[in-house]
């Protein structure tokens, strides 16, 4: 994927709470996560507890039947309090597409604008209004308005009762050390975009149908975190025909190497890959939340394929999950 070299970034619906002390994560430092070394037994979650508790998170914790990330961040260390926002940083260094194509945090402010220019767009063609989320930068843990407190072993999430966007940028290198990930900028896309869609099942009333605890292969909490799936496909198959604020698209190039990595970081994340291959264990299909591999792959193809967000609806009778 690259950046239209000469667009314009906008970073007015980002907040970076980076440099506000919002580091605490695992008892102050870094390098907890999945897999880390924590205790089991010793007031500590484990190995097991933080891929459960991923399970439940990753992609879509605190809506729609989730637990808050405060419901899953209680052992895992403190989140430093008074976090405020400092987008000097931002400001300064992502103008244009050029920073993007070089530098993390621009390449993610310029995923966001792409990823609003299009669902603006899409809602006014059906006669709605688009509310535009905020995304928030944070490093090590984060304090939300309405979901609680958050470490970063939870991954990035989406808080409907914010309809804001929470990521640490390091998740990324998560994805590829940890899950084995290919990587590269357009399967880092494919996880914003995914919690967009979040956004947008929220903007829609969507979240709602899902009930706490909901689980199973055809759970309601898979139909959602598959549908999330579509609606990044959906704005992947625009990404570069959309343009932003600057008139013109920020994306400029997508290749099929770019589509494939977004399907194998897909496939990295479902549940029977996650259960199976960082847990250790047999796959339960009673404890699929998100769907499986096969599944998430297939709805983001459907997504990118017909470019329809008519064509994401999950919940319809008689569906076909896949």
């Amino acid at each position: 994927m690259r950046f239209n070299e000469n667009a314009n970034l906008d970073t007015s619906s980002i907040d970076d709470l980076r440099g506000s002390g919002g580091g605490g994560g695992f008892g102050g430092g870094r390098g907890g996560g999945l897999g880390g070394r924590v205790a089991v037994g010793g007031g500590g979650l484990g190995i097991l507890g933080l891929i459960l508790l991923f399970l439940l998170s990753q992609f879509g914790g605190g809506g729609g039947g989730y637990p808050s990330p405060s419901d899953l961040g209680g052992g895992l260390g403190g989140v430093s309090q008074g976090q405020a926002t400092d987008n000097t940083q931002i400001d300064q260094a992502c103008r244009t597409g050029d920073s993007a194509n070089r530098q993390l945090d621009c390449e993610v402010v310029a995923v966001v604008n792409s990823l609003d220019g299009y669902w603006s767009d899409a809602f006014a063609r059906s006669g709605q209004t688009y509310q535009q989320p905020r995304t928030n930068f944070f490093s090590g843990g984060v304090n939300t308005g309405g979901c609680g407190s958050a470490s970063s072993a939870v991954g990035p999430f989406y808080c409907p009762a914010d309809a804001e966007v929470y990521i640490d940028l390091s998740f990324f290198r998560e994805l590829e050390t940890r899950f084995g990930a290919e990587g590269g900028a357009f399967s880092r896309a494919y996880v914003i975009a995914h919690e967009y869609g979040h956004h947008v099942q929220n903007l829609l009333g969507t979240s709602g149908r899902v009930q706490a605890g909901d689980s199973g292969p055809t759970a309601g909490s898979v139909r959602l975190e598959l549908q999330a799936d579509c609606y990044a496909g959906v704005w992947a198959n625009h990404a570069t025909s959309t343009p932003t604020a600057s008139g013109e698209p920020l994306i400029v190039e997508v290749t099929q190497a770019d589509v494939s990595a977004a399907l194998d970081t897909a496939a990295r994340i479902g549940d029977d890959f996650i259960q199976s291959n960082l847990g250790g264990g047999p796959v339960d299909e009673s404890q699929f939340t998100h769907g499986s591999s096969a599944q998430r792959e297939k709805w983001y193809l459907t997504g990118y394929q017909t470019g329809d967000p008519a064509q994401c609806d999950t919940f319809a009778r008689g569906v076909n999950l896949g």
